[in-house]
């Protein structure tokens, strides 16, 4: 799938912290996870109140909602991120904590990381937002 993916930073914008500004992908299937939510396999809020936490479980969901149609973090084209918090130093710390996981690749690729006010379930801070190429 790697020759079927582009991705480009061009000059004239600024450098990014490891994404790309733009992503090409050339005709083919494409998938579109649901937001993965730090939730475990029976619905349960894994890490309240703790960023990290909460950014592993999105992680290994992610990986696992991924492997489910044949993709790996390599084969994401773009990405969302969702962090309840105004503060940037949060916000660049969820960043680096999904960036160095297991999907990290998958944060190369066109993204976008927000600071939200709140999402979708009790409790929860962190979710993530996948769109891949598939094989």
């Amino acid at each position: 799938m790697a020759e079927k993916i582009t991705r480009v930073n061009p000059q004239q914008l600024h450098r990014t912290p490891g994404y790309h500004h733009i992503t090409v992908v050339e005709a083919g299937r494409t998938g579109y996870l649901a937001g993965q939510c730090p939730l475990d396999r029976s619905g349960a809020l894994v890490g309240a109140g703790d960023f990290d936490a909460q950014a592993d479980q999105v992680a290994a969901n992610s990986l696992t909602a991924l492997a489910a149609v044949g993709a790996r973090p390599q084969d994401v084209v773009r990405s969302v991120i969702y962090v309840v918090s105004q503060d940037s130093r949060v916000l660049g710390a969820v960043w680096r904590r999904l960036t160095g996981s297991s999907i990290g690749t998958a944060f190369t690729t066109a993204s976008t990381l927000l600071g939200v006010a709140q999402l979708g379930f009790p409790g929860q801070l962190v979710e993530v937002d996948l769109t891949a190429a598939l094989p």
